[in-house]
């Protein structure tokens, strides 16, 4: 079924970018949200990816994607053009009636999240979704607050970037993994960690975890199911790499001290070979220009991408199904 996109007040556009109209209430039809608080250069690939993954998860069902942002995140003028009429604020996600809720992360400018401007208006958000979702799913940053809100659960400071595409396994059979493929990977990308020991006595359980990469996937029952991802299962197959290139040209700008890190397991052996030579060449001519010597034919590992989108769409089917048969 074709996933349509709800902005304020009107359906604006199915997945495909053909321009949509309002399809009437039908049993098989859920109304979810997207709380999509992505800087302002990631916002449209960010609902992109959400849109993409919920159609190719939704089978039999349609999924009509509902768009909000949270008051306090950071915008320039061009990206509140572009979300004006498309997107509601925190009121308007009170006033709207959905059976579940996805909330993204956002960039951090403070060193503590609760000292975030958009800190009060994502608490609203999680006691919101507590009482009017069937599940709400908490991505990164997001699920960092949430628990810091819920439970007084902190995250702490991981000596490096957690950057890479990781080997996860589940912790028991069926549930949101329910016919994941075997080998399952996952994306991730943060500096930030969450103790297993601190959520395991709070009650929360976890789901999957990589041994490289700490907890992947966790849960907790309120009145709500929340589940919380620390990985981005919803990635593009390139967006490890714009994250990668993003970082290397504000060292180039002399925005950071260091290059970063590769992103783990995800470059094949040639493109990895060819890029440690070109990051030679950008320590000894640190410039915007030492961008051009990157590998034009860089290419990733195809089979390792193809497992993690696969098991992506089973996870968000099965999000959907439980959504579903809760309400």
């Amino acid at each position: 079924m074709p996933l349509m996109v709800q902005g304020a007040g009107a359906v604006l556009a199915e997945a495909d970018g053909v321009p949509g109209r309002r399809a009437p209430a039908t049993p098989d039809r859920l109304d979810i949200g997207l709380v999509n608080n992505m800087p302002d250069a990631a916002l449209r690939a960010t609902e992109r990816q959400f849109a993409r993954l919920l159609a190719a998860a939704s089978g039999a069902t349609e999924v009509r994607l509902h768009l909000f942002s949270l008051d306090g995140v950071p915008r320039g003028a061009p990206a509140r053009a572009a979300m004006a009429g498309r997107y509601g604020d925190v009121a308007a996600l009170e006033r709207t009636r959905l059976d579940g809720l996805i909330v993204t992360g956002a960039e951090p400018v403070a060193p503590s999240l609760a000292d975030e401007p958009y800190w009060d208006a994502l608490t609203r958000v999680v006691d919101w979704a507590e009482h009017n979702t069937a599940s709400t799913i908490w991505s990164c940053l997001a699920a960092h607050a949430a628990v810091l809100h819920l439970d007084g659960i902190a995250r702490r400071r991981l000596p490096r970037k957690r950057f890479g595409l990781f080997e996860c396994v589940t912790t028991a059979p069926g549930g949101l993994f329910e016919g994941a493929p075997a080998g399952l990977r996952v994306p991730h990308s943060r500096w930030n960690d969450l103790a297993e020991g601190d959520l395991r006595s709070h009650g929360y359980r976890i789901a999957s975890r990589s041994l490289e990469a700490g907890i992947d996937c966790f849960t907790k029952q309120w009145a709500s199911l929340f589940v919380f991802l620390q990985g981005h299962p919803e990635y593009d197959a390139d967006t490890l790499f714009r994250e990668y290139r993003r970082d290397v040209q504000r060292f180039l700008r002399g925005e950071r001290d260091a290059l970063p890190e590769l992103p783990s397991g995800y470059f094949d052996a040639r493109t990895e070979a060819a890029v440690a030579v070109f990051e030679d060449r950008a320590r000894d001519r640190r410039a915007v220009a030492a961008w051009e010597a990157f590998p034009r034919d860089w290419a990733c590992r195809r089979p390792l991408i193809d497992l993690w989108q696969s098991s992506a769409t089973r996870f968000y089917r099965n999000w959907l199904g439980l959504v579903a048969a809760a309400r």
